[in-house]
């Protein structure tokens, strides 16, 4: 392959709803560029795109494909992303290295959830966007109606370059405004003959070519004073005009095809390479310390890893784009991130699983490499003479759903833990950690089929098996009062035995609070929780009472109970332990007695200081239809949520709300079926709060009957 020059790259992601059809226009894209000589299709199990087993096993899409095709002189990088929300990373990887989007619309659909939602990244993400009209040979198609539904959606911006002149069954002919032609394709796709507006098209399309010219006029000074001047643009001004809008997110193209069949396709691919922006032509990328990234090919090289993958027989792959300068084989550069040296051993082009060798990729082109010892995604990697730099990385959603997870023979409990975390390095929106306070292995993810994907990669390829349960909540336990206890420890098993006896006082801890004034205060420690929180340990101790060599063997049993509250075995927090006497003897009292002395003196104080439960409080906004809102408001009641305040974002609202994190279990499953799938929420930690008395009554249930159990 030659190499292509900045100007002559074109980089687009192919997004939008299921089933709309972007794998198959990903095909198309290859074939007329020459990339593949044979059309897979789908349903046949053979695309270049869904290559994967559980892709063809499912037959869509679950995780991006990098592709590339060549046209009219252009390179054409192509990432064919899911259309399922659960696969949202991805989505949001592409979107971060291309420089438009082609959003796949299903025109017998019109306007469906995956649309809404890609639409809105692709918005935050400020990048153009280009509409494909797809499905349009289909009986139930409407062109009109769901170009309506867009428009009313997303805005007047919508503008239409090309509309169909028969869809439905037998569709084959597209009127072009840009050209002011009808292009008419055989029935079996390809170049279509190129035909003057039939006279019954005429009118409209007229009409339509001098709304496209105003709209395109609109967005620049100077075709506006050309338009006024001489009352229409030529192509080239067009082009250029249409070039403006999109940068600039004034205008959005729409597009007519019919993929399965590859008509329309060409065209498309046509105005990528005349219209669509090159990488040096849109804004340059932000570094983490404020300043820019220019995509010159002059300037030394940076390039930045999106996407990781592993395949089976090849190891990790990297994929890159590199953003100023040029790379080559066998170059050496250093990880930005860390500092560590990495070398380029290959680079290749990739069309899926197809991957062609190449010496050289310059600033704007996307290409792989494989085995970097230090290097996954969210990674830069620059020459020496930019070594620190670091490109912006993508911020990656926090989970939606969290579970525990565990293998069913628990021999597989090591391998499970490196399997997860590889899925992680791949997938950075799996998040995987084990809970010491919760003695469980936490995954998160998007959603349940999220979840469920990687249950099929460690069944089907693993054949390790694995259940998922609800994960216990993290509960807090505090005391709200003041307490005294007195526990000895004796016990005699002939020869030395064991004595320790510990009298304590606790009390609430809170920040500026005064020493008791009961006991004299002879010696302080402040422990800061890892999990948060204080334990407080005064040493009141008079007249030798307890030896101070046994004060850490009574401060160690008090952090055990501690690390395993009393009422629910939770970490326990903000507590102030007053050792004011006790009894030793001189030859039974050792470490172990003091020790068990001090855990048993902790818990019976302890559940006699007014105890109370903590729970976690989260703050939770969700972006919801505004005619689904009442139930959505109705739902968060019921889950013990205080609704703190609403705004509109567009067409949606947006409820901010906090909501105890133990009613949150299964929430994206409830919330996508109150909303068909079109709301999305976040979650963030706020505080925790004492649960109502009715919740703790049954938390304190439950723990005495596990506790009976085992």
């Amino acid at each position: 392959m030659k190499v292509y020059q900045t100007s002559e790259i074109r980089n687009i992601a192919l997004i939008g709803s299921a089933k709309s059809g972007k794998t198959t226009l990903a095909e198309c894209m290859l074939f007329e560029g020459g990339v593949i000589n044979r059309r897979g299709s789908v349903d046949d199990k053979n695309t270049v795109s869904d290559y994967r087993e559980i892709e063809l096993e499912r037959q869509n899409s679950v995780s991006s494909t990098v592709l590339y095709s060549e046209y009219n002189g252009k390179k054409i990088n192509i990432i064919d992303t899911p259309g399922f929300d659960d696969f949202l990373g991805e989505i949001l990887a592409a979107l971060k290295v291309v420089d438009t989007a082609v959003m796949v619309v299903n025109a017998q659909n019109g306007m469906e959830v995956g649309t809404e939602i890609t639409w809105r990244y692709a918005s935050r993400n400020n990048t153009p966007v280009v509409f494909a009209f797809n499905h349009l040979e289909h009986e139930n198609s409407n062109f009109e109606e769901t170009l309506r539904q867009l428009r009313a959606q997303f805005g007047a911006g919508i503008t239409i370059c090309q509309y169909p002149v028969n869809e439905g069954i037998g569709f084959n002919s597209i009127i072009d405004l840009i050209k002011r032609k009808m292009l008419k394709y055989p029935e079996n796709g390809g170049q279509p003959e190129i035909l003057d507006i039939p006279d019954s098209e005429k009118d409209k399309a007229d009409e339509l070519f001098n709304t496209l010219v105003e709209d395109l006029a609109a967005n620049d000074e100077a075709l506006m004073e050309k338009f006024f001047e001489v009352g229409s643009l030529t192509e080239d001004e067009m082009r250029n005009g249409l070039k403006i809008g999109l940068i600039s997110r004034g205008i959005f193209p729409v597009f007519c095809v019919n993929a399965k069949h590859n008509m329309g396709v060409g065209r498309i691919l046509e105005f990528i390479g005349n219209v669509v922006p090159s990488p040096n032509q849109m804004p340059a990328a932000k570094l983490t310390d404020g300043k820019e990234l220019g995509c010159k090919v002059t300037d030394p090289a940076s390039l930045f890893v999106f996407k990781t993958s592993i395949e089976q027989h090849l190891g990790e792959i990297s994929f890159f784009k590199v953003y100023a300068g040029e790379v080559t084989e066998a170059m050496d550069m250093i990880n930005g991130n860390s500092g560590a040296k990495e070398r380029l051993s290959q680079l290749f082009i990739t069309a899926g699983k197809n991957r062609q060798k190449v010496e050289k990729v310059v600033a704007g082109d996307i290409a792989s490499t494989i085995k970097l010892k230090g290097t996954r995604t969210n990674t830069t990697l620059n020459s020496h003479k930019n070594g620190d730099d670091v490109i912006e990385p993508i911020v990656f959603p926090a989970p939606k759903i969290t579970m525990a997870i565990k293998a069913k023979n628990q021999a597989d409990d090591e391998k499970l833990g490196t399997l997860l975390n590889e899925m992680h390095r791949v997938d950075p929106t799996i998040k995987v950690g084990y809970s010491k306070e919760l003695r469980q292995l936490i995954i998160g993810g998007q959603g349940e089929l999220h979840l469920n994907i990687v249950k099929w990669y460690l069944e089907t390829l693993d054949k390790i098996f694995v259940e998922f349960i609800a994960p216990k909540i993290p509960y807090r336990e505090t005391i709200t009062k003041s307490a005294k206890s007195m526990y000895r420890h004796k016990k005699q098993s002939g020869g030395s035995g064991q004595f320790g006896e510990v009298h304590m006082m606790i009390e609430p801890y809170h920040e500026g609070m005064a020493n008791q004034t009961e006991f004299a205060v002879r010696g302080q420690e402040i422990h800061e929780l890892e999990w948060g929180g204080k334990l407080v340990m005064n040493s009141c101790i008079v007249g030798g009472a307890i030896d101070a060599r046994f004060v850490p063997a009574i401060l160690k049993g008090i952090m055990e109970k501690i690390e395993q509250g009393p009422l629910t075995g939770s970490y326990a927090r903000d507590i102030v332990v007053n050792i004011y006497d006790g009894k030793m003897h001189p030859v039974d009292s050792n470490e172990i007695s003091f020790k068990l002395a001090g855990r048993h003196a902790f818990k019976e104080a302890f559940k006699n200081a007014g105890p109370k439960i903590l729970e976690p409080i989260y703050d939770v906004e969700v972006l919801v239809p505004e005619g689904k809102m009442g139930d959505v408001m109705t739902d968060l009641q019921g889950r013990r949520a205080i609704i703190m305040g609403m705004e509109s974002e567009g067409n949606y609202q947006k409820i901010k709300a906090r909501v105890p994190l133990a009613e949150m279990n299964r929430y994206s499953t409830s919330l996508s079926s109150i909303t068909s799938g079109r709301a999305t929420y976040s979650l963030k930690y706020a505080e925790y709060a004492q649960v109502p008395p009715d919740v703790q009554l049954a938390l304190l249930k439950a723990y005495e009957e596990q506790e009976g159990e085992e």
